[in-house]
C-alpha cells in the first residue's frame, strides 16, 4: 500500500476516487433530503385530497356499507382510515394488517386531534406507531385528521394515516443505487488510473530511472520521446540536460585536472584551510613539509602546523585580508603569503603559500662569505705588493741583493694572486656547469700511480714516506678526464704532504668498492676537528687558519676536486682523526669491459 501510495499512480487513483466519493455522497445527501421531502409532500397532498373525498361521501350518501366500499376503493394500498363521530370512539374503519386496536387506540387518543371534531381544521402529525406487519415493532407514520359534517358545531373525524416504511424503502433503494454508482466509480477510476499509468506514468518511470543513471555519472543515458505532449518535451528535455551536464561536468574535471597539475607541479608548498583551521587541500611539496614539522614536532602534539603559521591564518580568518611575511621556522627561512577564500560576502577559509627561502639565504651567506674571504685573501698579498713596491720606489733597498728579494717577494705575492683569480674563475665555470670534461677510457692503476710517482721528489725533499698500493686488477678501466683527476690527486696529495710533518706516512691506495674505483690518499698528519670535516669541501675553509697560511694555499682546492669529482658522477669525502691522520677518498665509477 506505501508503494502504491508514493507512486504517481495511486496518488492519481486515490485523488479521483476520493473526489468520486466526497460527490456522490453529497449527491446522495441532497437526493435523499429530496427524496425525502418530495414523498412526504406527496404523500400528504394524497391524503388530504383522500380525506376530502370521504368526507364528501360520508356527507353525501347515507348508507354506510356503500360508503365504506367505496372508500376501500379509493384509499391507496398502504393508506388506511378510522371514522369517529364522537372523539375517543371508532365508528367505522379500513384497516390492512395487524396491530389495528391499538393503532386505533393511539390516533383517537392523540390530543392534537381533538380540536377536529369542534373545528373545520384539517391536522396533519407524524407520529410513531405499531407496524402493520410486525409485532412488537414500531414505525413512523403520517396521520391526516379531516373533519365530517363541519356545518354542525360537534361533528365527526375521519382519519387517514399512512406508513413511511415506503419512503425508507425508497431511501435504501436510493442508497443502493448510490453504492452501485461508487462501485462502478471505482471500476472505472481503476481501470482509467492504470490506463493513464501506461501513457503518463510509464515514460514518467523511464526517466526516474534514466536521472538515477545520470546520478551515477552514466551522462549518455537517453530516453525515447514517445510523444509530442508535455511529456515528450519533457524527456527532449531531459536529453538536453544529460548532454549539457556531460559538457559541464567535461569542463570541471578538465579545470580540475589543470590545477591539480599545476598544483602538483609547483615547487612552492600550497596548503588551503578551512574556516576551523582545518587542512583542506596540499599540494606534494606542502605534505613533504608538513610531515617534516609533524616529525619535528612529536606526533603527540598533533598539530603539525608551526605558531607562526597559527596565528598568521588566524588574523587572515579574523581581518579578511592578505598576509605576506618572511620567517624563520623550524630551522628554515619561508616567504609566506596568506590569501582568504570567499564563498559569497563570507570567508570561507584561506589559501597559504609558502616559497622556501632556505637556499637563497644560504646562498647569501655564502655570498657574504665569499667576498669577505675573497676579501681576506687578497689584503696580504696586496698590502705586500704595496709595501714592497713603495720601498723600492724609494730606495730603501740598501745593496742588490735587497732590490732582488724585494722584487723576489713582489713576484711570489702576484703569482699566488694570480693562482686564487685563475681557481675562483674555474671554481665559477664548474659550480655554474660550464665544465666540459675530455673522457677518455684509460687504464686505472697506471694513471693514478702516475700522478703519484710526479710527488715522490716533494715527499724526499721534506722527509715523507710516499707510496703506492692497489687491490684493483692492473687491466680495470675508467671514463675520465685525466687532466681534471691529475688535477684532484695534485691538490690532494700536495695537500696530504704540506699537513704532514718530516718522519710521516703518506699512502695513495686504490681498491675495488662494488662497480666503483675507490682511491684514498692516507697521511699521518695532525688530523681535522670532527666538527670541521662537514665544511672542509667549501670554498676558503680552512681548519687551521694559522698554520695554512703562509704555505700558499688559496682555500679553493677542494672545493674545486669536488665540483670534478660530482662532475664525473663520482662522490668524495673526507675522514679524520686529531692527531692520527686524514683520508680523502674519492670514488670513480669503473668501466665494464
Amino acid at each position: 500500500m506505501n508503494r502504491i501510495w508514493n507512486s504517481v499512480v495511486g496518488k492519481l487513483w486515490i485523488t479521483i476516487l476520493l473526489l468520486v466519493s466526497f460527490v456522490l455522497f453529497i449527491v446522495t445527501v441532497l437526493l435523499l433530503e429530496f427524496l425525502g421531502n418530495y414523498h412526504s409532500e406527496a404523500v400528504e397532498e394524497t391524503l388530504t385530497k383522500e380525506a376530502a373525498t370521504i368526507a364528501r361521501i360520508f356527507n353525501d350518501h347515507a348508507e354506510v356499507n356503500i360508503s365504506l366500499n367505496v372508500i376501500d376503493d379509493i384509499l391507496g394500498p398502504e393508506t388506511n382510515a378510522v371514522i369517529a363521530e364522537a372523539p375517543h370512539e371508532s365508528t367505522y374503519y379500513i384497516h390492512n394488517g395487524i396491530n389495528g386496536e391499538q393503532l386505533r387506540e393511539a390516533i383517537l387518543n392523540e390530543p392534537d386531534f381533538q380540536k377536529v371534531f369542534e373545528t373545520d381544521e384539517t391536522v396533519m402529525k407524524e407520529m410513531l406507531l405499531p407496524s402493520l406487519t410486525q409485532e412488537d415493532r414500531m414505525e413512523s407514520y403520517i396521520v391526516l385528521a379531516s373533519p365530517l359534517q363541519t356545518v354542525e358545531q360537534e361533528h365527526g373525524t375521519v382519519f387517514i394515516y399512512q406508513s413511511l416504511e415506503v419512503m425508507d424503502r425508497t431511501a435504501e433503494r436510493t442508497t443502493n443505487i448510490v453504492f452501485l454508482s461508487a462501485f462502478i466509480a471505482f471500476l472505472l477510476t481503476t481501470f482509467f488510473a492504470f490506463f493513464l499509468s501506461t501513457r503518463i506514468t510509464s515514460p514518467l518511470r523511464k526517466m526516474r530511472e534514466g536521472a538515477f543513471e545520470l546520478a551515477k555519472g552514466n551522462f549518455d543515458t537517453k530516453v525515447r520521446a514517445a510523444s509530442s505532449d508535455e511529456i515528450g518535451q519533457l524527456a527532449t528535455a531531459f536529453n538536453q540536460m544529460g548532454r549539457q551536464l556531460k559538457h559541464h561536468v567535461e569542463v570541471i574535471n578538465q579545470e580540475k585536472e589543470q590545477l591539480s597539475s599545476i598544483l602538483t607541479s609547483m615547487a612552492d608548498a600550497v596548503i588551503t584551510f578551512n574556516r576551523d583551521g582545518t587542512i583542506l587541500l596540499s599540494n606534494p611539496p606542502a605534505e613533504k613539509l608538513l610531515q617534516q614539522w609533524l616529525m619535528k614536532r612529536g606526533v603527540e602534539k598533533g598539530e603539525p602546523l608551526p605558531s607562526e603559521m597559527i596565528h598568521m591564518l588566524e588574523h587572515v580568518l579574523d581581518y579578511e585580508e592578505e598576509i605576506e611575511e618572511e620567517l624563520e621556522m623550524e630551522g628554515a627561512y619561508y616567504a609566506i603569503s596568506f590569501s582568504p577564500l570567499y564563498s559569497g560576502d563570507s570567508i570561507r577559509g584561506a589559501v597559504a603559500v609558502l616559497h622556501n627561502m632556505t637556499e637563497q639565504h644560504r646562498l647569501e651567506k655564502l655570498r657574504e662569505d665569499f667576498i669577505a674571504n675573497v676579501s681576506h685573501e687578497l689584503r696580504t698579498p696586496i698590502a705586500m705588493l704595496q709595501g714592497y713596491s713603495e720601498a723600492l720606489l724609494d730606495d730603501v733597498g740598501a745593496t742588490e741583493e735587497e732590490r732582488r728579494e724585494m722584487t723576489k717577494i713582489i713576484y711570489e705575492e702576484s703569482q699566488r694572486m694570480g693562482r686564487l683569480v685563475t681557481d675562483l674563475l674555474n671554481l665559477a665555470r664548474m659550480e655554474s656547469g660550464y665544465m666540459r670534461l675530455y673522457k677518455e677510457l684509460v687504464q686505472f692503476n697506471e694513471v693514478i700511480e702516475r700522478m703519484t710517482v710526479k710527488f715522490s721528489q716533494a715527499a724526499k725533499e721534506t722527509g715523507i714516506q710516499l707510496s703506492f698500493t692497489t687491490e684493483l686488477d692492473d687491466w680495470a678501466a675508467a671514463e675520465i678526464d685525466e687532466d681534471r683527476i691529475e688535477q684532484v690527486m695534485t691538490n690532494l696529495i700536495d695537500n696530504a704532504l704540506r699537513h704532514t710533518p718530516a718522519g710521516g706516512q703518506v699512502v695513495v691506495k686504490v681498491e675495488q668498492e662494488q662497480g666503483y674505483a675507490k682511491v684514498s690518499i692516507n697521511d699521518t698528519g695532525v688530523g681535522i676537528p670532527e666538527e670541521d670535516l662537514q665544511y672542509v669541501f667549501e670554498r676558503f675553509y680552512k681548519a687551521d687558519k694559522a698554520r695554512t697560511l703562509g704555505k700558499g694555499g688559496t682555500g679553493l682546492g677542494l672545493a674545486i676536486a669536488s665540483n670534478i669529482i660530482n662532475g664525473h658522477d663520482g662522490k668524495i669525502y673526507a675522514e679524520s682523526k686529531v692527531g692520527e691522520g686524514t683520508s680523502f677518498i674519492f670514488l670513480l665509477p669503473l668501466k665494464k669491459m
